[in-house]
């Protein structure tokens, strides 16, 4: 089986001339980081691990070092991950003063009995098990700072049904011996009430692995996703008979033309097939499978390199 692994940056209104770059360069070294992990016989869990992880780490995406922040100025993270072998599933909410949610997911998928551990709870298991805690301030941007004050001077409170600020980072994969997984993670929605949970950490809506169908992690206006459950949506559809490219386009123009929901996703099938799809403005993206590089960030600007 030919390993595949897909990333995406979230869904968003509108990326800066100054940020594309860094942006593409991101994704493009997260999927080649987490294909790395496949080629060297890495399970498909492992491989979205680290493709995720690096994106937290890179402050130009809204997970884990470039969160945005809540009403109060904090930083509450959310993440998840699941393994298409055996469903087994891993989630946290409300996490702050953590730098890889995705990583506490897993320990909650590897080392509990329980499927999401969420805020207090979340932060003791997280101590438990090793994981350093970090200064909340390590995880604030300046560009965090002063896109939450923006959004205080222009909006007050925030919409329910506006389409700006869909980040979240996600990735899929599929290894060489045919096991699907997905993680995504995200620092929700600037200006956000404290304790707001969106689609991210719940399974089935932020994404969804299976074996037996295929792996997807979406991205964008969380309450929306969650309405329609558009992880499980799009592997309904590939389930149905539908291609990737068919699976994804349904399962986002359900939630749009029902909700007015914007967002994307990436999706891989058993066999390998992969997609990346969305309907807001842009979508940071790339995958890499047979030695090739694909990415890109608005719809018709895919570029295809070789794997360095």
């Amino acid at each position: 089986m030919e390993p595949v692994l897909v990333v995406h940056g979230g869904g968003a209104s509108c990326i800066s001339g100054e940020r594309r770059q860094r942006m593409r360069q991101g994704v493009i070294r997260a999927a080649s980081l987490g294909h790395g992990v496949l080629r060297a016989g890495g399970s498909a869990v492992d491989a979205v691990e680290a493709a995720v992880a690096a994106l937290e780490d890179d402050p130009e995406f809204n997970a884990g070092r470039g969160s945005v922040l809540t009403t109060d100025g904090d930083v509450e993270m959310d993440a998840s991950i699941m393994d298409g072998r055996d469903l087994g599933a891993g989630a946290v909410s409300a996490v702050r003063c953590i730098a890889n949610p995705i990583k506490l997911a897993r320990l909650v998928m590897d080392k509990t009995p329980h499927c999401f551990l969420t805020d207090r709870g979340a932060a003791k298991f997280a101590a438990d098990m090793g994981v350093p805690e970090i200064p909340g301030e390590q995880l604030v941007t300046e560009r965090s700072r002063k896109h939450l004050e923006k959004e205080k001077r222009e909006k007050g409170a925030p919409s329910p049904n506006c389409p700006k600020n869909l980040g979240t980072v996600g990735a899929v994969a599929l290894d060489c011996r045919g096991n699907v997984a997905y993680a995504t993670s995200t620092g929700g929605i600037v200006n956000q009430m404290i304790g707001r949970v969106g689609d991210s950490p719940c399974i089935g809506s932020g994404g969804y692995a299976d074996n037996s169908i295929g792996a997807v992690s979406t991205t964008g206006h969380g309450e929306s996703i969650l309405k329609v459950n558009l992880a499980r949506l799009a592997l309904f559809h590939l389930e149905q008979g539908k291609t990737v490219e068919e699976a994804a386009e349904l399962a986002l123009d359900y939630m749009k033309s029902r909700l007015r929901g914007l967002g994307g996703l990436i999706l891989v099938s058993r066999a390998g097939h992969w997609v990346a799809k969305w309907t807001s403005n842009s979508m940071p993206w790339a995958a890499v499978k047979g030695g090739k590089v694909h990415a890109g960030i608005d719809v018709g600007d895919t570029t295809v390199t070789d794997l360095c």
